[in-house]
């Protein structure tokens, strides 16, 4: 496992930073699947007789399974390099595929829990945070900018999956055999894609770490924790996270029973097109929002994600369903919103904590997400599943919810306000040298 160490990944003196990117980009797009999970959610329940909060269980243990991985996982992406981290995802998340066919193939719907939630959950969380220290070390003048082009895939994976999946699944069929097949087909794939990340990524060489490291504050991981910072931004990304995958996981379904009863219902292929839509929209949102955030600051940016996005849910909930492109447009500002948040706060942890162990510290914030992987979907998908039981339909079934996620919103917007830099007494008093 030579290849694999981080002391094989050290670049030669003039190696082109701008290379670093794509390799990010490589396992980004592939891990960012997860957002069109909502295309397999109809035929999984249609196949398996599922219920909508059943069919979200392996989206939300995946959620869940990125948070921790990246957490537990954080110290090990710092120590061991971005390609040892970045084999580990692609290893994981291809499994978890195949496991998911197994389990489609065989109906047995744990397995598709099991492969890709939980297996491929750990793809997840090691492959998103794979990349986030090194582009930091390696763009110091622009970290907002450079985290978004990377994390900017994730959230625009979808915008391939969503019709390429969509597709397979006409083609193979959307019984168990045909989601079987879609699924071993994304398994080889992915693995195949994700290789280019393994093989291009590298590292800066020691002197540039020093020279970052010299440039900033800095405050170790285990110290973060201790700070009321890191809790106040745990909150502000679980918040701004719930609102956003709450209506991403249910994107499909969602914008049907929207206009069911109108006289221009959503087809199955263009709630396939919308999904696509609200990945472009992630994507988009996570490198022009990180990019301004370099302008105007981490603190307004987040002003601007949480307080316009409240206005924003208001008037999908009183006036979502008068038109289709106010629905849309209003959708896909949200995810705009949801995609720049995950692509500003490691930017925003730079700024507040240093460069030190960023990465550590990135993966323990995005335990807040695995909170809000449960969250997000659990409330859209309950209150919708009980407003179906109590015979409502259209855009009763999630007006609830909707006042709920701006609720939440308007509480994320509050703990921004909260943030100030962070006290002395947790900087390390000196780290130049050392090697990380």
């Amino acid at each position: 496992m030579g290849f694999l160490d981080r002391s094989r990944t050290i670049a030669p003196p003039g190696w082109n930073r701008w290379l670093i990117p794509p390799a990010a980009l490589s396992v980004h797009l592939a891990i960012g699947q997860a957002y069109a999970w909502s295309v397999f959610k109809p035929p999984l329940e249609g196949a398996l007789d599922l219920t909508g909060t059943q069919s979200a269980l392996p989206f939300q243990l995946g959620i869940v399974m990125l948070g921790l991985s990246a957490a537990f996982g954080g110290t090990l992406v710092e120590r061991n390099g971005p390609r040892w981290a970045m084999f580990v995802s692609a290893t994981c998340f291809s499994s978890g595929f195949l496991i998911s066919a197994l389990g489609a193939w065989t109906q047995q719907y744990w397995l598709v829990v099991l492969g890709y939630g939980f297996v491929g959950g750990i793809g997840l969380g090691i492959g998103y945070i794979s990349p986030v220290s090194t582009l930091i070390k390696w763009f110091p003048d622009r970290p907002g900018m450079a985290t978004g082009i990377a994390i900017m895939g994730f959230g625009g994976g979808a915008l391939i999956a969503s019709p390429w999946s969509a597709q397979m699944l006409e083609s193979f069929g959307r019984d168990s055999g045909g989601i079987a097949r879609a699924f071993l087909v994304h398994g080889v794939v992915y693995a195949v894609f994700m290789s280019v990340g393994v093989l291009l990524v590298r590292v800066p060489a020691q002197v540039v770490e020093r020279e970052v490291v010299r440039s900033a504050v800095n405050v170790s991981a285990r110290n973060a924790l201790r700070t009321p910072q890191f809790w106040l931004l745990w909150v502000v990304l679980c918040f701004n996270v719930t609102a956003g995958i709450g209506i991403l996981e249910k994107a499909s379904p969602m914008i049907r029973d929207f206009f069911a009863g109108t006289s221009t219902p959503v087809a199955a292929g263009a709630a396939a097109g919308f999904v696509a839509l609200l990945s472009l929209a992630n994507m988009v949102g996570r490198i022009a929002w990180s990019s301004t955030s370099d302008l105007v600051g981490r603190k307004n940016v987040y002003r601007l994600y949480l307080g316009v996005g409240a206005l924003t849910y208001l008037v999908l909930a009183l006036a979502g369903n008068a038109s289709k492109p106010l629905f849309v447009i209003c959708a896909m500002l949200i995810l705009s919103f949801y995609g720049g948040g995950f692509a500003t706060v490691p930017a925003y942890l730079k700024d507040l904590f240093g460069t030190y162990q960023v990465g550590a510290i990135h993966g323990r914030l995005l335990t807040a997400w695995s909170l809000a992987g449960v969250l997000g979907p659990l409330i859209v998908n309950a209150i919708a599943d009980g407003g179906k039981a109590a015979g409502r339909s259209g855009p009763d079934l999630y007006t609830v919810s909707l006042f709920i996620m701006m609720a939440l919103l308007v509480l994320g917007f509050a703990a921004n306000e909260l943030v100030r830099p962070v006290a002395a007494k947790y900087h390390e008093p000196e780290v130049e040298g050392v090697v990380r």
